[in-house]
């Protein structure tokens, strides 16, 4: 029963009556823990008493002596997000050196360098800060040559920057990077003139590297024939010239020429399909009587 009643009051300081006695000590101004990346600002009776950034444990009493008790109950603490935000304008109008209406997208970090600035010289830092990144962006990129819009963004972020960060300061916000990251047309009928030009240009480019492969494949297909035709000429030129070389060897020798023209003259008889009638020898009665039938 002891052991059951010795955990009964164990758990009860543990699990209930520690969060409610530190809770008090909290609301009662006796400690303070700060986050990371945070900042804790105490006013008393409109006067900033107290600016706690450091994170850890901090004694309010070694901070703010007596007033530390009574600054959550007749005072005020704004808790402050001291972390790098971002934030990206949208299409922000702007004319080129030519006349062409622009946009250009603008994406740039911030983060609270003042909290005491942050919380009483302006009523929206965040939106003022929004409002004068957007004038500096019109006031310093308007009237820029549109190759440089389109090239140079570095150069712009770096001019928006130079521009931004002076006013932005006093007003307890620090501008971190700022980055061009898009820049385009805003007139409709602009782009599609723009589209129109260059699918245009487009089928320039293809008839032209069509018509460049025609003319090349007819200029190889023009000089193989004129090489081929070279070599059928030559090919045709040097037939005779053999055939005369064979046939003066064969008229060197009289027997042969004499069976090669018999040869050639049989082959010739054959090749025309004629009717051939073989008469005897000293037979010439016979010849004049076929002769006759066939006259008849």
């Amino acid at each position: 029963m002891n052991f059951i009643i010795a955990m009964l009051v164990t758990f009860a300081v543990c699990f209930v009556a520690e969060p409610v006695i530190f809770w008090l000590l909290r609301i009662f101004g006796i400690y303070a823990i700060v986050e990371e990346k945070r900042c804790y600002v105490y006013v008393l009776f409109g006067k900033v008493i107290a600016i706690i950034d450091e994170p850890g444990l901090h004694i309010l009493l070694f901070k703010m002596g007596l007033k530390a008790p009574i600054v959550r109950w007749l005072g005020q603490l704004y808790v402050l997000d001291m972390r790098i935000d971002q934030q990206y304008l949208r299409s922000q109008p702007v004319n080129s050196e030519e006349g062409a209406p622009m946009g250009i997208g603008i994406w740039y970090e911030m983060l609270v360098s003042d909290p005491v600035a942050f919380l009483f010289k302006n009523t929206d830092p965040r939106g003022s800060l929004a409002a004068n990144v957007s004038n500096s962006t019109v006031r310093c990129l308007s009237n820029l040559k549109l190759a440089d819009m389109l090239q140079n963004r570095h150069s712009m972020s770096q001019t928006v920057r130079a521009e931004v960060s002076p006013q932005s300061h006093d007003w307890g916000y620090k501008l971190g990077s700022v980055y061009i990251r898009k820049v385009h047309f805003r007139d409709v009928q602009m782009i599609k003139q723009i589209e129109e030009k260059v699918v245009n240009r487009l089928r320039q480019v293809t008839s032209s590297i069509k018509q460049d492969g025609a003319n090349q494949v007819s200029i190889i297909t023009s000089t193989a024939e004129r090489q081929a035709a070279i070599e059928f000429a030559k090919a045709a030129a040097m037939r005779p010239r053999i055939v005369g070389e064979a046939l003066n060897k064969v008229v060197a020798d009289p027997d042969v020429e004499t069976a090669l023209f018999e040869i050639l003259e049989t082959q010739r008889m054959l090749d025309s399909k004629a009717k051939i009638t073989l008469i005897p020898e000293k037979n010439a009665i016979l010849g004049d009587l076929l002769a006759s039938t066939s006259s008849k």
